[in-house]
């Protein structure tokens, strides 16, 4: 149960980062998929602003409500492979049909949380697939940030050893070192990028939604699987990782409802977070996991303040460069894809086989229909489960609950 406001000590400076970073790491990466999916829809500044707006204030106002009634950090993101779909499937529509697409397939979303069939979805499937399906989505991240060392070898490096000297000498501060680390290499290597800033200060602008069967088809159907499947279902899977036991009917059916309210300004759909928000619902945020709902509430306010001041701030988080945000990342999700990783091999062998096929698909990367790799890794390694499941042996013939005998019958 809530208890209603704060309480001051459970504030910590770890929590606080770590909650500023899930929302600063997804305005520095994944939001540049979400301003090409608005010059895909050939969107106006004003319209590419109240977009902006709409997502971050959803994003905001979820994040704080949520974390402080259910005391967990709940993390709430834009759909960053729902973006990447609508890349390639907003043309030939109008912002209007792409508007009532985004309306169905966030009240879709609502309905299936609500009623709590999703939950129940979600409940059929083993323990360790769920964890290899996270493990899956965070380790390509930490993989790929190996890569700086080979074009920023000085930042990357920095942050590294930061991490580790902090985890060896101050644990709850080492991604906070790590960061400030990174920052400060990057300044003295003259790596900021020059991004003016692009989006307006303008409100959100009303767009009235059109409902058409081409791109409810096209549209909202694809993006209402890719976000219940590659978000929503990784964001649950997270916080059971760490302990949390998860309302899904509450968080999934109250986040696509807000979702929903806000489609006709521009957002294409909020979700649970994954990928970012294991940065704040792991044990970098406070080895306390009851004190790490503050995270929610920094991550949330982050939202709330880019919402608010609008392009200036994206632009400054736009100006890290990509090494530093990646490398700043992987180390911060080091505990969370620990967890999953063990969560995924903690079953016996049958499991084991099926979280591995899990884990491989989805860090393959493949798409297929237009929906993603953690939609096929869940689908496959759900059908591997069942088809190495032994069948129950039938009871024999005129035993409780078995055929009576033809000769029983008779007499």
């Amino acid at each position: 149960m809530s208890r209603g406001l704060i309480a001051l000590r459970d504030v910590s400076a770890s929590a606080i980062v770590a909650g500023f970073l899930s929302a600063v790491i997804n305005f520095a990466g994944p939001f540049l998929i979400v301003l090409e999916a608005t010059r895909a829809a050939g969107l106006n500044e004003a319209q590419t602003a109240s977009w902006v707006w709409a997502l971050s204030i959803g994003n905001g106002v979820c994040s704080i409500v949520l974390s402080l009634v259910t005391r967990i950090p709940v993390i709430v993101a834009w759909s960053t492979p729902g973006a990447a779909l609508l890349i390639a499937s907003l043309g030939g529509f109008s912002f209007a049909e792409a508007v009532g697409a985004f309306l169905v397939a966030s009240a879709a979303a609502a309905v299936v949380g609500y009623t709590g069939w999703f939950g129940w979805l979600l409940s059929k499937v083993p323990a360790p697939v769920l964890q290899a399906l996270l493990a899956g989505i965070l380790l390509p991240f930490i993989v790929t940030a190996a890569g700086a060392f080979a074009s920023a070898p000085l930042i990357a490096g920095a942050i590294v050893i930061a991490f580790f000297l902090g985890k060896r000498f101050f644990d709850r501060f080492a991604v906070l070192a790590a960061l400030i680390a990174g920052l400060f290499a990057t300044w003295a290597t003259g790596s900021f990028r020059e991004i003016a800033p692009s989006l307006t200060l303008g409100g959100p602008v009303f767009t009235m939604p059109t409902l058409t069967p081409a791109a409810l088809v096209s549209i909202a159907l694809p993006l209402f699987i890719v976000t219940m499947a590659s978000q929503n279902a990784p964001g649950l899977a997270l916080l059971q990782s760490q302990g949390y036991r998860p309302n899904d009917r509450l968080l999934v059916g109250t986040i696509s409802t807000v979702s929903a309210l806000l489609a006709p300004f521009g957002a294409h759909g909020i979700n649970l977070g994954a990928i970012t928000a294991a940065i704040a619902i792991g044990p970098e945020s406070h080895p306390d996991r009851t004190r790490r709902y503050v995270a929610g509430l920094s991550g949330g306010a982050t939202y709330l303040m880019v919402g608010s001041f609008g392009g200036a701030l994206v632009a400054g988080f736009q100006a890290i460069p990509a090494e530093t945000v990646s490398v700043v990342a992987a180390v911060a999700l080091l505990g969370s894809s620990l967890t999953a990783l063990s969560g995924a091999m903690s079953g016996d062998a049958r499991s084991g086989v099926a979280a591995l096929i899990t884990l491989a698909v989805t860090m393959s990367g493949v798409v297929i229909l237009g929906v993603g790799a953690a939609f096929w890794g869940l689908l496959t390694g759900a059908a591997a489960f069942l088809m190495l499941t032994p069948r129950r042996a039938s009871a024999p013939r005129g035993a409780a609950g078995g055929q009576v005998p033809l000769a029983a019958k008779r007499g």
